[in-house]
């Protein structure tokens, strides 16, 4: 039954007969609500296997990201809303409607043209005619570091931007110095607005920056974990349960662990 080369149409029957009558139980009863949760898992494996730079399970992680979109496309064909077919067709369509200073006449020498191109083409096919029709066009269910990310980026487009990245350090300053002071009210929904504040500074000075926010922050937290490790190995070569330590012990070793860390990746 394998083969060793298979091509798309095989990837669209298998789909088809595992859903199917004869088909297979679990796949018969999902829904695009049901699938949604293995959509996202997908995505962020590939992300991963992106990072670790494994270029074989990329190969695997883009095939099992397919097969999502695959399957949503089955489900749709079956309730004859659309089919795989109307995807592909949707999205050649756009590359090509978006790309006018390949396919058309507008000029675009550089990314920042295009990206204004882009931009500038959704609007006008979305028939958003405000600012803020393009910003709430950004997706509500975007993890939140990327979508204020994006928002802000939507905003400057028209301007409402900082003219100088020294404005947005004072800003991220300012910020941090209204959530200490507001700290002391107790008031904890002041205080969540305030954190809220401090988060939004930060994701502003990281687009003046050109760095993601998202991704610097899964960065930190992977460092985080990689330095706790060491702590815990050197505790219990040292006999010790991190419980049994001191802070200032756990700290001792939280500063060779920094430092054991960048000798191992130099």
């Amino acid at each position: 039954m394998l083969k060793n080369k298979y091509e798309f149409q095989d990837l669209i029957e298998i789909m088809k007969l595992l859903r199917s009558e004869n088909g297979c139980p679990w796949d018969k009863e999902q829904t695009h609500q049901s699938l949604k949760k293995y959509l996202i898992e997908e995505t962020y494996e590939v992300l991963e296997v992106i990072d670790i730079n494994d270029k074989k399970r990329l190969c695997e992680e883009l095939g099992d990201l397919l097969l999502q979109i695959v399957f949503h496309a089955q489900i749709s064909a079956e309730d004859k809303d659309f089919d795989i077919g109307d995807v592909i067709s949707g999205i050649c369509r756009k590359m090509v409607s978006r790309h006018t200073h390949i396919f058309g006449e507008d000029k675009a020498d550089t990314a920042d043209q295009v990206v204004d191109n882009w931009e500038a083409i959704k609007k006008k096919e979305k028939g958003m005619e405000t600012q803020t029709a393009v910003l709430k066009d950004v997706p509500s269910n975007l993890p939140a570091l990327m979508r204020s990310f994006k928002v802000q980026q939507k905003a400057a487009q028209v301007g409402f931007d900082w003219d100088d990245i020294d404005d947005v350090f004072k800003k991220v300053k300012e910020e941090i110095l209204e959530l200490e002071n507001v700290y002391k009210s107790k008031n904890v929904e002041r205080i969540t607005d305030e954190m809220g504040d401090v988060f939004f500074s930060l994701v502003n000075l990281s687009r003046f920056l050109k760095i993601s926010p998202e991704l610097a922050l899964t960065g930190t937290t992977n460092k985080f974990i990689r330095r706790f490790e060491y702590i815990e190995q050197e505790s219990g070569k040292a006999g010790k349960k991190l419980e049994e330590m001191t802070l200032e012990e756990m700290d001792e070793l939280w500063n060779k662990a920094k430092i054991h860390i960048a000798e191992k990746n130099s």
